[in-house]
């Protein structure tokens, strides 16, 4: 039997839950310690989890640790999965890789430099709604796709997140950084990488009022665009039309769409791992409903509502599988799903849409990546409790 993997988390914020709800259904690492800066937050998380909470420099110096599970803020991903490497661990990150390129390509560079593997999510592409997506589309089901469009909009984190600040800040907040890598991440997978982009920004209210936890009804300042509109032209011509947004109420646009030059296929929510995948063929034809419940990474394991909004009962949810995955390739010595060159091509589209945004000008995307290869059944069965 393959060696199980522990793993000590550092940041025992808001999706410190998902992950220790979720790793229950893989059979190849345990969490079995955690750190925060704050540490009400590490010891209610280690009460709660059953695990012992510590230090981040007891966790990086620890021998019986595998590798770090990065979750603190996205500006502070960076540092930590730098010391992380530092100290000779494995390290898989939460989105993004870092907020900057600079800051993504020095930690790509000391991961290979360290013959270390590094991860980053989102592992939500691994899941049944994005792979039965990638399969169809291999199949040329809908032909070749010309063009599409992607939109993630909502109120704002502030909603559902007790502590929202960072995520408005002028470093590292902004939709583009929050829910930028689900959809980008998802698109790479379905279409290969991106040539080009040209973006433009807006910001909506001056100031939120956060919405829950201890802080409820407290206002703080926005200092970043709360919405870029994007079009994004990838390596095999396909154009897409990204809206992300913190300035919607509501609307009943579709996460993704995408046209071909034989049909249309509209293609699950890319922050989720389940979802159906519709086609329509012809003009004025009912759309034909390709379920994924059925599959392992798309059946509902949510049976109640979390602290988390966007978990409602109807959801499947396996984050960690990335994490899971990686561990695979480790002890096999090979490339994993979720690695760093992708990431960091993800990032390289953050970038470029900031840009683009700021000097109202098309941008060429400067780093590349392989398209993902598919997850196959027999991956996921090798990992799967």
């Amino acid at each position: 039997m393959a060696k199980v993997f522990n793993v000590g988390l550092i940041g025992c914020g808001h999706i410190a839950e998902t992950y220790f709800r979720a790793h229950k259904y893989f059979n190849n690492f345990k969490i079995i310690k955690c750190a925060d800066i704050n540490k009400k937050a590490a010891n209610k998380c280690a009460k709660i989890n059953k695990i012992k909470a510590v230090s981040i420099k007891e966790i990086l110096v620890d021998k019986n640790i595998d590798i770090i599970l990065n979750l603190t803020i996205p500006a502070a991903h960076y540092t930590v999965a730098k010391r992380a490497l530092t100290f000779g661990k494995h390290v898989y990150s939460e989105k993004p890789l870092a907020i900057n390129f600079k800051d993504g390509k020095k930690l790509i560079q000391l991961a290979k430099k360290k013959k270390l593997y590094i991860g980053n999510a989102p592992d939500t592409f691994l899941g049944a709604g994005m792979q039965k997506s990638r399969s169809l589309l291999d199949k040329k089901i809908i032909g070749k796709v010309v063009f599409g469009n992607a939109i993630f909009a909502y109120p704002g984190i502030q909603s559902y997140h007790p502590n929202p600040e960072s995520w408005f800040a002028k470093k590292g907040g902004g939709p583009v950084i929050d829910m930028g890598p689900y959809y980008l991440t998802a698109l790479v997978n379905l279409l290969g990488p991106a040539k080009e982009v040209l973006s433009q920004s807006s910001k909506g209210k001056e100031k939120r009022v956060i919405g829950v936890g201890p802080k409820k009804g407290k206002k703080f300042k926005v200092e970043c665009p709360t919405t870029y509109f994007s079009t994004i032209k990838f390596l095999n011509g396909t154009v897409i039309r990204l809206t992300l947004s913190f300035d919607v109420i509501s609307h009943l646009r579709n996460h993704i769409e995408l046209y071909g030059d034989k049909g249309s296929m509209i293609v699950p929510d890319p922050n989720m791992f389940g979802g159906s995948v519709l086609i329509s063929k012809k003009l004025g034809s009912d759309w034909k409903n390709f379920k994924t419940n059925h599959m392992t990474l798309g059946k509902i394991n949510i049976r109640s509502q979390s602290s988390r909004a966007n978990e409602s009962p109807t959801n499947a949810n396996y984050r960690g599988v990335g994490l899971s995955e990686m561990i695979t390739a480790i002890q096999n010595g090979k490339v994993h799903k979720c690695n760093g060159d992708l990431s960091l091509h993800v990032l390289s589209i953050i970038d470029a849409i900031h840009s683009s945004a700021k000097k109202n000008k098309k941008l060429k995307i400067n780093y590349s990546c392989k398209k993902p290869a598919i997850f196959s059944q027999k991956e996921i069965k090798n990992i799967i409790k």
